[in-house]
């Protein structure tokens, strides 16, 4: 079956992602309970953490990918310390459509954009109990920014980093001209 699929780029607030966002809060709600016990807070808390303009453009982004007109993966990324760094975030997507190389299509598009608006670093941060996050990463040309061999959960947040290429100039269409003769 043939879906049509699409990349949109919105706004957080778009009733198009709360399906991601609620099923993100689940996901972390899931994963780390019992560290929210201890430390206090909420999924919910994180993942409004930051305005909704740190993730609007001129300096960050909200893409999703649609597929049939609803979105199934998406993610963000807002300006860094270093003013040529994005940090990706919220990069997720949906459970039942994992394992198909959807995040690895939503990260490209995140770097592609990234790299348009003039950054040439990506820094980002997972869960230690993310394992399918760290792989994502190491496979799509990351470095980690800690130990890999360290236990995870002694880290908590595992920074990575990657360095973008500069995105290739636009060049407008031009008409051969063949011998002095307009083509």
């Amino acid at each position: 079956m043939s879906h049509d699929e699409r990349f949109l780029y919105t706004s957080v607030d778009d009733p198009l992602a709360r399906p991601l966002f609620d099923g993100l809060e689940q996901e972390y709600d899931s994963r780390y309970a019992d560290v929210r016990r201890r430390i206090g807070g909420s999924a919910r808390e994180e993942l409004q953490r930051y305005p909704a303009q740190a993730f609007a453009a001129p300096v960050g982004a909200f893409v999703l990918l649609l597929r049939d007109g609803a979105a199934i993966s998406g993610g963000a990324f807002m300006p860094h310390r270093d003013p040529d760094t994005a940090e990706f975030k919220r990069i997720w997507t949906l459970p039942g459509l994992r394992r198909q190389g959807i995040a690895r299509r939503v990260l490209q598009e995140l770097e592609e954009q990234a790299a348009r608006q003039g950054y040439r670093r990506v820094f980002l941060t997972t869960g230690f109990r993310q394992p399918e996050a760290v792989g994502l990463y190491l496979s799509h040309g990351y470095t980690a920014l800690f130990d890999l061999d360290a236990d995870p959960e002694s880290i908590a947040h595992l920074p990575f980093e990657k360095h973008l290429r500069a995105p290739a100039p636009v060049v407008a269409p031009v008409q051969a001209v063949l011998h002095g003769v307009h083509a």
